[in-house]
């Protein structure tokens, strides 16, 4: 059996894991597509350094381009990272007519059309399972087993950095400058955590999902993004005492077929399945119009779950090698983008204010819910021994984008409003 030689971008964490797996399982993987898989050649920055795995330094070199012009070469995998320079080396890859497998999710939600144009145009390839869950298979799932039905709402989990230090602030009741210092300490959070904590990361993987689940091109742009910086200790102590667990949630939702997405903290009402999701875990919740609620959880990130799925899609590359239809399985967008307006996006508000305590205050923030056509789920008024302001919690029902803006504008007007002090969505 000719053997199917693959070539690596990158042996950092992820790259050393797909290593491990291909040369670990390799009777394995071998008997799935019915040869051999050998890793030929690795582009590394540093041919010198050592590694966590043995490899014969015959196959490593400094320059990415000796990979992808290697005729020998069948399918490469990219675990390199980076998107201008990287997208050019898979650009050029494709045209030499080699099957990719990335994990980058920066470059497939910036240049995903692109590139997965470029790979119907040459018959090739491009898998990206690893890009948006770690090790949860979400992508090959709404692409193939949610291909019968139609998708409405996508919800995620998909950022173990800001879940780690969200389940720690609930369970400890600690803030959110100490629980971050932990993270770093732990190697959950980077030195320079703005990517995870302003939600920028979840951002690209909700424009990946979108795409997919919507088969319409999302950009990055097209996402509404706010990240946890502003949480505080006591929006979570409230959001419990009401039934709620507090998520950074990516939404992406459908409405005939004008969509929305977005990434923002979240208060999960405490009896949906997703508000369960502690710790670094990831966990993808999706509503089909015709099988309704399922759920997908699992490791969102680290070098052997990541690996897993970065080989698993090596595997579907090689099985269609094997049949003679690559490039036939990608999913381009044709369907015509319509994004919401704030007219048309809708949910539920958890609102918390600090007010004047003295009569008439709530009758004329109730007032104001009314004016712009607001409905109210709940009202709470409660004394803070801590301030000279009365706090007045609200949860409302459904309520437009732009209604609510107009509510929020109307009390920066109010002298009795001292403080809109949180402002969160509201799901289950």
């Amino acid at each position: 059996m000719k053997p199917v030689r693959v070539g690596l971008l990158g042996l950092g964490t992820v790259g050393t894991g797909v290593v491990r797996i291909v040369e670990g399982n390799q009777e394995d993987l071998s008997s799935q597509v019915g040869s051999p898989i050998i890793i030929s050649k690795i582009a590394v920055k540093n041919s010198d350094k050592s590694r966590g795995v043995y490899i014969d330094p015959a196959i490593l070199t400094e320059d990415p381009w000796d990979v992808i012009r290697d005729p020998e070469i069948d399918v490469i995998v990219e675990v390199m990272g980076g998107v201008d320079q990287t997208k050019a080396y898979i650009l050029e890859a494709l045209e030499y007519g080699k099957h990719i497998i990335t994990a980058n999710k920066d470059l497939m939600a910036l240049y995903g059309s692109e590139i997965l144009a470029k790979a119907q145009e040459k018959q090739c390839d491009v898998f990206y399972e690893a890009s948006v869950a770690g090790g949860i298979p979400i992508i090959r799932t709404l692409i193939e087993g949610f291909s019968s039905d139609r998708i409405l709402k996508i919800m995620g989990i998909v950022n173990g950095t800001t879940n780690f230090i969200l389940t720690k602030m609930s369970k400890e009741g600690a803030s959110y400058d100490d629980v971050l210092q932990e993270a770093q300490e732990l190697g959950y959070a980077e030195s320079d955590p703005t990517s995870d904590v302003e939600g920028l990361d979840a951002a690209r993987k909700m424009a990946i999902l979108g795409t997919l689940g919507f088969r319409t091109n999302v950009e990055l742009k097209d996402v509404s993004v706010r990240g946890i910086s502003q949480v505080t200790k006591e929006d979570i102590a409230y959001a419990k005492r009401l039934g709620y667990e507090m998520k950074l949630l990516g939404i992406a939702d459908r409405d005939d077929e004008h969509i929305s997405i977005s990434v923002q903290p979240t208060m999960v009402r405490r009896s949906h399945p997703i508000a369960s999701v502690n710790g670094v875990y990831n966990a993808v919740y999706v509503y089909g119009e015709a099988v309704g609620e399922t759920m997908f959880y699992g490791a969102g990130a680290g070098a052997m779950p990541t690996a897993t799925s970065v080989v698993a899609d090596l595997v579907a590359a090689i099985k269609n090698l094997k049949l003679g239809v690559n490039g036939l399985k990608a999913i381009v967008p044709y369907k015509q983008k319509k994004l919401k307006d704030d007219e048309q996006i809708k949910y539920k508000n958890f609102i918390l204010l600090h007010v004047d305590d003295k009569a008439g205050v709530l009758a004329q923030i109730t007032q104001a819910f009314a004016q712009f056509d607001v409905s109210l789920e709940s009202v709470v008024q409660q004394p803070n021994e801590h301030n000279p302001y009365a706090e007045i919690v609200i949860v409302t029902h459904d309520a437009s984008k732009a209604s609510m803006n107009k509510v929020l504008e109307h009390f920066e007007g109010l002298e009795v409003i001292r403080t809109i002090k949180s402002v969160y969505r509201v799901e289950g």
